[in-house]
């Protein structure tokens, strides 16, 4: 699995071009079935708009792309739409235009850049994940080397899930799979070998990404 962007909450935006309004809504789905119930409640929703124009990706890699212009000049809508999705990354996305007609035609150009700006604007009120593959592995070691430990947990932001203080302390932690074998040498070296960790098994790991 490859890092990704996903959505944990969905959100909506909203820009005005030469008196046409153009709201868009994000939300996360894992199936093309959520993602097409999502679209057809949405142009429920606004049933006397011009259009609803939509987009979504679904799986890791992008597996299924689908878009659509819903009556807009071919290309000017639902494959903008789509390209930003893809340019930031994300998926297991869906995003709707609904598309209120202000009585000036915006041309081939200026339609591309307001679908696009209202998806845009639409993300940046949505809350945004980014997923990885990560490693859960465990450190068990005497109370000497623990104020170490914490300090390179804190330093590299790795999540501590159990931290257990018996006879010994024992940390179960999540580390990025890219970071694995530097994680093990830093930690290794940094206690003269009093704490090695040991992988338990493979896991994803999510993380909050700033606001745009």
């Amino acid at each position: 699995m490859s890092i990704y962007k996903c959505i944990s909450e969905g959100g909506t935006g909203e820009i005005e071009e030469k008196k046409s309004r153009f709201i868009c809504h994000i939300k996360a789905v894992e199936t093309e079935e959520e993602a097409v119930a999502f679209i057809n409640e949405k142009k429920k929703e606004y049933w006397d708009a011009r259009h609803n124009c939509s987009a979504f990706v679904i799986g890791p890699n992008a597996n299924i792309t689908r878009c659509s212009d819903d009556g807009e000049p071919a290309g000017t809508a639902g494959r903008p739409m789509l390209e930003v999705l893809l340019n930031e990354e994300i998926r297991n996305v869906a995003a709707v235009v609904t598309r209120y007609f202000g009585g000036v035609l915006l041309g081939t150009g200026g339609l591309v850049r307001a679908y696009q700006a209202a998806v845009k604007e639409g993300l940046a009120n949505s809350r945004i994940i980014e997923k990885r593959p990560g490693i859960r592995a465990v450190i068990t070691t005497d109370y000497t080397v623990a104020g170490k430990l914490q300090y390179i947990f804190d330093k590299n932001r790795y999540t501590v899930l159990e931290p257990k203080y018996e006879a010994d302390v024992t940390f179960t932690l999540l580390i990025p799979a890219e970071e694995w074998d530097r994680a093990v040498k830093e930690i290794t070296e940094a206690t003269s070998g009093q704490a090695v960790p040991v992988k338990e098994d493979e896991c994803v790991i999510s993380s909050v990404l700033p606001p745009r």
